[in-house]
């Protein structure tokens, strides 16, 4: 097929700059986050307007090629990545906060916002949205409604869908239409709902109506540091237990926290097997009162040092280390997969023991930081070979046995990255085949044709890590 008329009339649409369709700007799309699997588009388009969208998405339609929704590209299960080829429909141009409205706290924004942008310009109505995924300097607004982004202070504020009131999204066909609204408890079926959290599946959102909370009158983190991982996560369960929901509870372990000495010099102690980071925010009276009693039970729970932030900067000092773990893991390999996985927070130290077991078992180093008050786990698998390596078998036999350690216990494969392609092969370990038959049909609802973002969320028996699941773990559902 020829894609010239096709390029041609995508140019009349957006500007002949913002249809891309040379190799060398088409590889820049061939990936996201994920980076085990690269696939590139046959063109990528960049819309200014919904109105540009619905008539991307109708000249595409026309020649049957499939629609990739894309943001930021900092998608950890890759979402953006066009298996198939086709047209790759980046929103990044759609920044535009059309309105915010500090009296009913909500903001109209487009879809390309990232979301620390949005952030930043809501601190003079001393208002903010919630939602802070680990990429929130880089992710779009679109991207977090996609995925259902969560991130660390999610304990107290909920993820993603708890803050998005109403979408505008253009169909499959390009037509355009709005879900929800700004009342808090519309009548009739949830779509909205159904929306966040499709991966791009039923459509492409381009705007969303997003509740916003006012900033609390005081906010205090803390840091304690604890000789073993046992210590920290039943630290961290005792804090919940107490009573106390802090807005954050993360713990970091020795592994990382050596990674970010290595490019941050954040002190944290070369010996100690974990650290806790706890942050919590209320009235200017209270929080001291919860900060002591937390201590108090960090103490009771063997710390070995607590440390607590005086001023904002200290709280910053704090946090960098947790907000740049990850980056420094480069230190430590030359590559690194990030999982997604949950458990319940009961269950935390004895899953970190399984994930420490199978690294060791399978010759796989990992690296842990993670929400440990919601217990959404990101074991990092490191490792030095590439993906069609004979070797990479043994990072996918790792991921599977953490999933599968989690699973056993009532959790689940991913907590906030999605499914995407990484985990669409392993849905049939947590749904049946009925489950599964049931979500698809509420995605051939909106897209019959499965044109949008196709290869996603659901198994397509071809494998993406390497390998297709392994037979131990069939019958997953019926467990």
């Amino acid at each position: 097929m020829t894609l010239a008329p096709l390029i041609r009339r995508l140019q009349a649409i957006v500007g002949n700059a913002y249809a891309l369709h040379r190799p060398e700007d088409l590889i820049v799309y061939e990936q996201d986050a994920l980076m085990v699997s690269r696939h590139k588009p046959d063109l990528v388009v960049l819309p200014d307007t919904t109105q540009q969208v619905s008539e991307v998405v109708r000249a595409v339609r026309e020649l049957g090629l499939p629609i990739v929704p894309r943001g930021a590209g900092t998608g950890l299960a890759g979402g953006a990545i066009p298996e198939r080829g086709g047209v790759v429909v980046a929103l990044t141009r759609m920044t535009r906060v059309h309105d915010i409205d500090p009296i009913s706290k909500t903001a109209v924004v487009e879809a390309g916002l990232v979301n620390a942008d949005l952030t930043a310009m809501l601190e003079p109505y001393g208002l903010f949205f919630a939602p802070d995924p680990g990429s929130q300097v880089a992710a779009t607004i679109g991207g977090n409604v996609a995925n259902n982004a969560g991130g660390p202070h999610c304990l107290a504020y909920g993820v993603t869908s708890n803050h998005v009131l109403g979408l505008e999204v253009v169909l499959a066909d390009g037509t355009v239409t709005w879900v929800g609204s700004r009342a808090l408890d519309e009548p009739g079926y949830d779509l909205t709902g159904i929306l966040v959290g499709s991966e791009g599946t039923f459509g492409i959102v381009t705007k969303a109506i997003v509740r916003l909370l006012a900033r609390r009158e005081a906010v205090r983190t803390l840091l304690a540091i604890y000789d073993t991982m046992d210590a920290a996560c039943e630290a961290a369960s005792a804090v919940i237990a107490s009573g106390i929901v802090p807005e954050a509870l993360e713990i970091i372990d020795g592994m990382s926290m050596r990674a970010v000495n290595k490019t941050l010099q954040a002190g944290f102690p070369e010996d100690a097997e974990a650290a806790l980071l706890i942050e919590v925010e209320g009235l200017a009276e209270s929080v001291p009162v919860l900060i002591e009693r937390i201590e108090a039970i960090c103490h009771r729970q063997g710390a070995r040092r607590i440390q607590t932030a005086a001023t904002a900067q200290d709280r910053m000092g704090l946090w960098k280390g947790r907000k740049h773990a990850y980056g420094a893991l480069g230190k430590l390999a030359r590559r690194a997969i990030m999982l997604d996985v949950c458990a319940p927070r009961s269950h935390l130290a004895r899953i970190m023991r399984q994930i420490t077991e199978a690294g060791t078992r399978l010759n796989i180093q990992v690296a842990n930081f993670f929400h440990a008050g919601d217990g959404n786990l990101h074991p990092n698998l490191l490792f030095e070979f590439d993906d069609n390596s004979p070797e990479y078998a043994r990072v996918v036999a790792t991921t599977e046995d953490i999933m599968w350690a989690c699973i056993a216990v009532g959790g689940t494969i991913t907590g906030e990255h999605g499914l995407g392609m990484e985990k669409r092969e392993y849905l049939g370990w947590m749904n049946s085949d009925a489950d599964i038959a049931a979500m698809k049909r509420v995605r051939d609802a909106f897209d019959p044709d499965g044109a949008m973002n196709p290869d996603k969320v659901f198994p397509t028996g071809r494998p993406v890590h390497g390998t297709i699941p392994s037979v131990r773990a069939a019958g997953g559902a019926d467990r």
